[in-house]
């Protein structure tokens, strides 16, 4: 027990507090890039299915949203053994779970590598996207370290790290690839419905009316014009969803960042806790 407690207590994890990964997770825009690599996900109909045919997502969406954060928040800010952990879990899951082509009756794997690296791409390139676009200050090499960093998430869900995008360029060229295998078929109308209309309480309508929606527009908005096309449904102008995300990010960054990481799962709480309090996460120190 005690060998186990000095192991872990100085262990920076898989990143560490110097990585660019480090920093940016702890911002709070992250939800919203998160929303928009829900919406960006679900164009891929192959991927969608494994979603929709093998959970009640519409049921148990705050379940699903937190199972991610807490996914996130442990191969970022947890102990290495706990983000090793995290990933087996992932994979023996996806290793059991398959989905059905309605149109051709194929069943297959929802690990398919292409699969995983679509949800992956999709997901790294919000977050990355998203807290640029809002205001957070990040050179180009250090977007690119950021990419490079994520090659260790990608092992972590089963991807080989050299088939996954590793900077800017390499994320532009998958993008363009894959573009023509993107679709918003009918799963994928689910997803927007169900992001634009959870379900909630009768008393909790307004609510969500009032700022869910607001959350869930500005997250579409900010998607590539490619996926407004295929969705349907226009966006503001590129300057004007800039401007807004410039706003969100501002007003969410004023709340003070103890308040906002005593949300659970509380794991950059934990992280300062067990490295210090050197460890806390700010985007100022990316220039060191």
């Amino acid at each position: 027990m005690a060998e186990t407690r000095r192991t872990t207590e100085g262990d920076p994890g898989l990143f560490g507090p110097r990585s660019v990964t480090w920093q940016l997770h702890g911002d709070p825009m992250m939800w919203i890039a998160g929303i928009r690599a829900l919406y960006l996900q679900a164009l891929h109909p192959r991927a969608v299915r494994g979603v929709t045919q093998n959970s009640d997502f519409r049921r148990d969406a705050w379940g699903r949203l937190m199972r991610t954060a807490h996914f996130v928040g442990t191969s970022t800010y947890g102990t290495t053994e706990a983000a090793e952990q995290a990933g087996a879990r992932v994979r023996k899951i996806h290793r059991r779970l398959t989905a059905t082509d309605p149109a051709t009756g194929e069943r297959y794997g929802v690990d398919e590598p292409e699969l995983l690296l679509w949800v992956h791409c999709a997901e790294i390139d919000s977050y990355l996207h998203v807290l640029r676009r809002s205001g957070l200050r990040l050179t180009d090499a250090e977007a690119d370290r950021y990419l490079a960093e994520h090659l260790e998430s990608a092992r972590l869900v089963g991807l080989d790290p050299g088939a996954v995008p590793g900077n800017r360029a390499e994320m532009a060229a998958y993008f363009d690839k894959v573009r023509p295998d993107l679709a918003a078929g009918p799963e994928a109308r689910e997803v927007d419905d169900f992001l634009l209309r959870p379900p909630t309480h009768p008393l909790l309508v307004p609510a969500r009316e009032v700022l869910w929606r607001r959350v869930a527009h500005l997250a579409y908005a900010s998607l590539p014009p490619y996926a407004h096309e295929l969705y349907g449904r226009p966006a503001p102008a590129p300057a004007t969803v800039t401007r807004r995300l410039r706003l969100a990010g501002l007003m969410l960054r004023r709340v003070p960042a103890r308040v906002r990481w005593q949300l659970p799962p509380k794991h950059i709480l934990r992280a300062m806790a067990r490295l210090g309090p050197d460890a806390r996460p700010a985007p100022y120190k990316l220039g060191r």
